[in-house]
C-alpha cells in the first residue's frame, strides 16, 4: 500500500510540473530563418523584450506593453520614438543588420524579428525564443495585421483585446473599395531616381488587393514583392492610368541628398498621362510607415489615412 500511494504521488508531483510547465509557455504559430510556418514555444507573458521589427513593436506598444521593452532596433518612425528613445532601452542595431553582442547583454526572454533579419534567426534563437511575423500579400494587410496581432496577443494572455484594436478598419477598406471600383492605377516606388512598378504581391498591395484598384502596372504573375520591376516612364504613358500611387523609398529610409519622387515622376511625359491631368498622383504621406511598417495597428491607420486623405476628399 505504501508504494502504490508513493507512486501515486510521485505521478501528482510529475502531473503538476507538467502543468506548471505548460502555464509557463504558450505555442504559436511563427516563422523560421527559412520562412517556413512552424509551432513555437515561447514563455507566456515574458518581461524582457528585444523588439527588431516596428510591426511587432506597433502591436506590442498597442496592447500597452512597450514597458517591458529592454532593447529595441533604431527607426525614425515618430509614434515609436517615445519607446525607442527611452534611456532604459538598448540600441540593438537596425531592422536589417542585429547586434547580436548587445541583444545577448539585455538578457531578453523573447525576441522579435521581422524578414530583413531572418538569416539572423538561428543566431538569434540561440539567445531566446525568435518570434518571426510577417504580412502576407495573399491573405491581405488587415487580416494579416489581425492574425499577427493575435499571436503576439496570445503570448501575454491579451486575445480579448485584439478586435477593439482593430476595430473599424473593415469598413475603412470598404469605402475606399467602393470608391476604387473599375478605376485603374500604376502603384510606384521611387527610389535613386528610377521608377519601379509594383504587383499585388508586397510592398503597397494595399491599395491594389484590398482597396481594389486595378493594378496595370505589372503582370500578376511577375514577383515584384521586393522593390518592384524597374519601368520607363514611357511605360506610364502606354499604360495611361486613372491614378500613379507613388511611394518614396528615398525619404523611407532617410537617403541623403536623393531626389524627391515628385521630380522624378513629375515631368512632361507624365504630366500627358490622365493620372496628372485630373489630379490624380498620389504621394503617399508616411512612406516610412509603408515600406518599414506594414503590419502594425498604428501603421495600419497611418497607411489608411493616406489614402483616405487624397481619394474621399
Amino acid at each position: 500500500m505504501k508504494k502504490i500511494i508513493s507512486l501515486l504521488l510521485g505521478a501528482l508531483l510529475l502531473f503538476g510540473a507538467a502543468a506548471a510547465l505548460a502555464d509557463e509557455t504558450v505555442t504559436i504559430t511563427a516563422l523560421n530563418g527559412q520562412n517556413e510556418a512552424v509551432e513555437l514555444t515561447v514563455p507566456h507573458n515574458p518581461q524582457r523584450i528585444a523588439m527588431l521589427d516596428m510591426a511587432a513593436m506597433d502591436i506590442v506598444h498597442s496592447l500597452g506593453l512597450s514597458d517591458r521593452i529592454v532593447g529595441s532596433a533604431g527607426t525614425s518612425l515618430d509614434y515609436l520614438q517615445d519607446i525607442v528613445s527611452r534611456e532604459d532601452v538598448e540600441n540593438l542595431g537596425t531592422i536589417k543588420e542585429a547586434n547580436l553582442e548587445a541583444i545577448m547583454a539585455c538578457e531578453p526572454d523573447i525576441i522579435f524579428i521581422g524578414g530583413r533579419l531572418s538569416k539572423f534567426y538561428d543566431a538569434l534563437n540561440e539567445i531566446a525564443p525568435v518570434v518571426y511575423l510577417r504580412t502576407d500579400s495573399t491573405l491581405g494587410v488587415v487580416e494579416s495585421t489581425r492574425r499577427n496581432a493575435m499571436t503576439i496577443a496570445s503570448i501575454f494572455g491579451k486575445t480579448g483585446e485584439v478586435e477593439s484594436l482593430m476595430a473599424g478598419f473593415d469598413a475603412r477598406i470598404k469605402t475606399l473599395r467602393a470608391f476604387a471600383t473599375d478605376k485603374t492605377a500604376i502603384i510606384s516606388l521611387v527610389t535613386s531616381g528610377g521608377f519601379n512598378v509594383l504587383g499585388n504581391d508586397g510592398r503597397c498591395s494595399l491599395i491594389g488587393r484590398e482597396v481594389g484598384f486595378e493594378n496595370v502596372g505589372v503582370d500578376a504573375n511577375i514577383d515584384t514583392s521586393t522593390h518592384g520591376n524597374e519601368a520607363s516612364l514611357e511605360f506610364i504613358v502606354q499604360k495611361n492610368p486613372e491614378y500613379i500611387f507613388v511611394m518614396d523609398r528615398d525619404a523611407a529610409i532617410g537617403t541623403e541628398g536623393a531626389q524627391h519622387a515628385r521630380e522624378v515622376v513629375e515631368n512632361e511625359l507624365v504630366m500627358d498621362t490622365d493620372a496628372y491631368k485630373n489630379g490624380h498622383t498620389v504621394y503617399l504621406a508616411h512612406p516610412a510607415v509603408w515600406y518599414t511598417a506594414e503590419g502594425g495597428i498604428s501603421a495600419l491607420d497611418m497607411m489608411l489615412t493616406d489614402l483616405e486623405s487624397v481619394l474621399l476628399q
